[in-house]
């Protein structure tokens, strides 16, 4: 199981921009084969500032999902909202 967070960063004006986009998409991205969950989060300091968090079988699930038509779709209509590069991690739990 692999535990993926992206951070984003967004014009202020593009936010409800961005949300509405996710809003429309979240359900599909959950509904990916091979992605169990997906939640948005919002910096409590700089409500420019998102994170995804989102929990994936392994890496081939997750790049299945960036190779495919509703990434491509979702990611072109996001990255042009944004107002710094995007980060993004991919990671192992070791203690629960």
């Amino acid at each position: 199981m692999i535990k993926r967070i992206v951070k984003m960063s967004f014009e202020y004006e593009k936010i409800e921009d961005f949300k509405k986009i996710f809003e429309t998409n979240w359900q599909k991205i959950k509904s990916f084969d091979g992605c169990s969950h997906v939640e948005l989060l919002q910096d409590t300091n700089n409500p420019s500032i998102f994170f995804t968090f989102s929990i994936w079988e392994n890496e081939e699930a997750i790049e299945n999902y960036k190779n495919s038509e509703l990434f491509k779709n979702v990611w072109a209509r996001t990255k042009i909202l944004f107002n710094d590069k995007p980060m993004a991690w991919s990671l192992n739990q070791l203690l629960f």
